[in-house]
């Protein structure tokens, strides 16, 4: 047994229990009996988080370079109540693209039976079904691509490695005309042209919604510029008119802004590098040099198009004539944070339209509709934060949304919101400061855009355009409030020990050649909850004091770390950054757990995990 296997801690495996059963298994069910002398990485996530997508991204190669060694499960943990109902996880797999078994969880059994704490988190269990490595956040699939390695020639020598096909069965494709719709855009011409996220394309629709003018696509996933025959996508979304008639498209999981030339239906590359925008990367420059992460949506505001960056919860902006782009608002830290640009929290932007001088956004994961005045600074019009959401009209202060992905100026200066997890389309109107609901029974929608009398929806999850004639009257429906499922932490009040574990990859060490390779941030929500210990530091641990008269709360704990191949002789090793935001709802109960551990890397030695 090698050094690194001998030191390895191995904690048993809890079974995989979820009420919601197994998807893409050909309706098989799985416990981990079944899967011993495998390679199981499990990769709980759920289908609203955006670093969760990531992660599915990043999966990808490994899953195919191990396809004999290596059975990735996923899962789904539901953050919002719409993540629970197991019609919607169906859709979600298929919309992903995600060819691995899914464990529908939604009752969150095995998220508590594994300890996680933070969408995503990846973890490794041996052929011998034991628990070896844990990974909250991103960027970690380098790591556990060697930990493989190590785990199969340990277990091919042991005898406990079994090869061969895994449980994964494809589910058969739908003949739709479009299949998981994102956003839409009415063309000069009275056509729409939509973005059909799923298949890799964008295709243009007649004006009555339905008929197929033509495909812009391979269908394919790529980043490959030319004609409409030539050019590949990877799960396009927003689109936006410039003023030259061009449309720039938010290609988001290529990371890019790319150009449709209506006329000849060719496609370039306008931003983005192809590759993911990781911390420490450049925030500004020429467009096609500096990488984004997960465009969303587009908007022409002010003379620039303004991206919402969901991958690192900013807006970003991309100036036509200079081909540059630059960061606009935003920290990259997750939550709902007013005020100036440089100072503001966002949470997963999706959603943006210009509206005389406001910028507005759908702010998914705060379930807010929020907006940026001319000087750059950014408002809330409805929305609490992270983890209170759901269907309630009234006064803007108390209504209530569930992650909406779009939103469209309405011409009397009113804003329509997809509604997306309510199945509705819900208006604001600044001059009041109230919120309605226009329609229910739409199916996840994404977008909306106006046409004539009408508005036109984008019901992705029905897979087509649905042409709604602005009500006069607001439909009614009973308000209902919820929290987010995930159970609060029960700590002690008072001193409060937080331990964010981090453990370099085996053949790397932290990288300390320019200054600290750690980064910690702590806030709380209410502010009031922590009495000591907010801010940032270098040390990935730190002693916390809770207010006990404050009774319950949300810490917000940002964490980076940064390592490099351990190897002297090579004068540039590969470096790698490690990074994860936790909100931890906390209650304060005398005598609970004083010392708070978050899994960045590694296995907490003080329980094993």
């Amino acid at each position: 047994m090698n050094d690194s296997a001998s030191r390895r801690v191995r904690v048993r495996a809890p079974e995989l229990v979820g009420k919601g059963g197994w998807l893409n298994t050909g309706d098989q069910q799985y416990t981990l009996a079944d899967l011993r002398g495998r390679i199981v990485i499990l990769d709980f996530w759920t289908f609203c988080c955006i670093n969760c997508l990531h992660v599915l991204d990043e999966l990808r190669e490994l899953e195919e370079r191990h396809r004999d060694t290596v059975v990735v499960v996923g899962v789904h943990s539901p953050k919002f109540v719409h993540e629970a109902e197991h019609q919607a996880v169906v859709d979600a797999v298929e919309r992903y693209g995600v060819e691995h078994p899914v464990l529908d969880d939604p009752e969150l059994a095995t998220w508590k039976q594994y300890a996680v704490r933070a969408w995503p988190t990846l973890v490794v269990i041996d052929p011998e079904g034991y628990v070896v490595a844990q990974h909250a956040g991103e960027g970690h699939v380098h790591a556990i691509e060697r930990l493989v390695a190590e785990l199969e020639a340990e277990h091919e020598a042991k005898g406990t490695l079994r090869r061969g096909d895994g449980p994964y069965v494809a589910p058969e494709p739908e003949p739709t005309v479009l299949r998981f719709p994102g956003k839409a855009l009415l063309l000069p011409s009275g056509n729409f042209l939509v973005s059909d996220t799923t298949r890799h394309q964008l295709v243009e629709l007649a004006e009555d919604g339905e008929s197929v003018v033509r495909r812009i696509g391979t269908g394919a996933r790529g980043l490959t510029d030319g004609s409409a025959e030539q050019a590949s996508f990877n799960e396009p979304q927003g689109l936006a008119l410039l003023d030259d008639g061009s449309v720039v498209v938010a290609d988001t999981v290529n990371h890019a802004l790319r150009r449709l030339d209506l006329a000849s239906g060719t496609i370039t590359t306008l931003a983005g590098t192809g590759r993911q925008w990781m911390q420490g990367a450049p925030t500004s420059g020429p467009a096609r040099e500096v990488a984004l992460s997960s465009p969303w949506d587009v908007a022409l505001f002010g003379g620039r198009v303004w991206i919402a960056m969901a991958g690192v919860h900013q807006l970003w902006t991309y100036d036509p004539a200079a081909g540059t782009v630059q960061v606009a608002a935003g920290t990259t830290n997750e939550g709902l944070v007013d005020g100036p640009g440089a100072e503001a929290w966002f949470a997963q932007p999706s959603g943006l339209a210009a509206a005389g001088d406001r910028l507005w956004l759908a702010d998914s994961e705060t379930s807010a509709l929020r907006w940026v005045d001319p000087d750059g600074a950014v408002h809330t019009a409805v929305g609490t934060g992270l983890f209170d959401f759901g269907h309630r009209d009234g006064e803007a202060g108390q209504a209530l949304l569930q992650h909406p992905l779009g939103v469209t100026a309405l011409p009397d200066g009113s804003v329509a919101v997809a509604d997306t997890y309510n199945h509705a389309l819900r208006r604001y109107d600044p001059a009041t400061g109230e919120v309605t609901t226009l329609a229910t029974d739409l199916r996840e929608p994404s977008d909306a855009v106006l046409a004539g009398d009408d508005i036109v929806v984008v019901e992705s999850a029905r897979h087509r355009l649905t042409r709604l004639r602005l009500p006069e009257e607001a439909v009614r429906v009973e308000a209902v409030a919820h929290r987010t499922q995930r159970a609060a932490t029960e700590v002690a009040p008072g001193r409060l020990r937080l331990d964010v574990i981090f453990q370099a990859p085996a053949g790397q060490k932290l990288d300390t050649r320019y200054g600290p390779s750690t980064r910690l941030l702590v806030s709380a929500t209410p502010p009031e909850l922590l009495l000591k210990g907010e801010g940032a530091d270098s040390d990935l641990g730190r002693e916390l004091e809770l207010d006990p008269a404050v009774g319950e709360g949300v810490l917000h704990v940002s964490a980076m770390a940064a390592s490099c191949d351990d190897d002297p002789a090579n004068e540039y090793p590969a470096c790698h950054v490690h990074q994860q935001d936790w909100g931890v709802p906390v209650r304060l109960v005398e005598g609970a757990a004083d010392r708070l551990p978050l899994v960045l890397a590694g296995l907490d030695a003080a329980d094993g995990r």
